[in-house]
């Protein structure tokens, strides 16, 4: 196995088909569902992005079924993503997706009705306070983040992972888990509300509204 490689790289692989597995969030590696990220929107799917509505910004696209949707509902929808097969893969489906940090200026900050960060893309870089600050400079005032949440009881944690295929294994970085009970109090941080808490089969999401404020000044 080859060690210690970006995890870019072993992403990628996963995107491309390899089976791939996230190592640090549990007792035993869990398998990443690329293959249902690179299919169509499903009931699940569907449910979440009901709860986005004008135009969507997002965030984290991977292969862009969420971003196809609502493309498909005529909403103006954009990909964002640093991976390049993301994006390719969210282009070849007919979408707009643009390859950059998240962290990084984008198209229409402060415009977009509505940021999404789905399954489990509220992990990134593992401070989901810091991450919702940026989602919140994003969306107009008035407008929404819908986020992938892990069920009650799971708290915020985070922890260190890696990525590992049959080849190669990533360099750890820290990854987030933000469960249904703990959203209220990290969007309260960053000056967000709580506008909504939902559960579709076992899966829970959160809408959260910008209402206005300096988010600077918060948390």
């Amino acid at each position: 196995m080859t060690a210690d490689v970006h995890f870019a790289a072993v992403f990628t692989a996963a995107l491309q088909g390899e089976p791939c597995t996230i190592v640090g969030l549990g007792d035993q590696p869990q398998l990443i569902p690329a293959p249902r990220w690179r299919g169509a929107a499903d009931a699940g799917d569907r449910a979440v992005l009901a709860q986005c509505t004008g135009s969507t910004i997002d965030l984290g696209c991977g292969p862009g079924r969420m971003a196809e949707h609502l493309a498909a509902r005529g909403q103006t929808v954009l990909g964002v993503d640093l991976m390049p097969e993301a994006v390719a893969q969210t282009r070849a489906r007919g979408v707009r997706a643009v390859r950059r940090d998240l962290f990084g200026p984008l198209p229409g900050e402060g415009h977009w009705g509505c940021a999404l960060l789905a399954d489990g893309n509220i992990g990134i870089g593992g401070d989901p306070v810091l991450l919702l600050r940026r989602a919140r400079g994003l969306v107009a005032v008035g407008g929404v983040i819908v986020v992938d949440l892990a069920p009650p009881g799971a708290g915020l944690r985070v922890h260190t992972v890696h990525l590992r295929t049959g080849a190669r294994r990533s360099r750890s970085f820290p990854w987030a888990v933000v469960g249904a009970d703990a959203i209220g109090t990290v969007a309260r941080a960053v000056g967000l509300d709580l506008d909504g808490l939902h559960e579709h089969e076992g899966r829970w999401f959160a809408v959260l509204r910008r209402t206005g404020g300096d988010p600077t000044c918060l948390g």
